[in-house]
């Protein structure tokens, strides 16, 4: 299995900050190795964020994402103790889900 995924979220008033690291290689599929044979497509290919287990983020993603993508956006509403859950799958049916409590 992949790293952690690192969520973090930061209250600023009425507004959470929040970014999400997936740790993932997302091969594009058109680079070689060093035997010059082409490395398999590999890439995330839906993500969902969910908060206190209600869909808040629902995503899909292809080749052209850089390797470990970062995400950051705003949200209203989260509060301090609630749980924020982000899980992805990638293109091979592997996947990862990690979630944190609001502090």
């Amino acid at each position: 299995m992949s790293e952690p995924i690192r969520i973090r979220a930061q209250i600023q008033g009425e507004i959470a900050d929040i970014r999400v690291l997936m740790h993932h290689p997302m091969e594009t599929g058109q680079r070689r190795d060093e035997a010059g044979k082409p490395v398999p497509v590999h890439f995330i290919q839906t993500f969902s964020i969910t908060l206190n287990d209600q869909p808040l983020i629902d995503g899909q993603l292809n080749t052209s994402i850089s390797r470990n993508p970062l995400f950051a956006f705003k949200a209203q509403g989260i509060k301090t103790g609630d749980k924020l859950t982000v899980s992805w799958t990638d293109n091979t049916g592997v996947g990862r889900k990690d979630s944190i409590t609001v502090a």
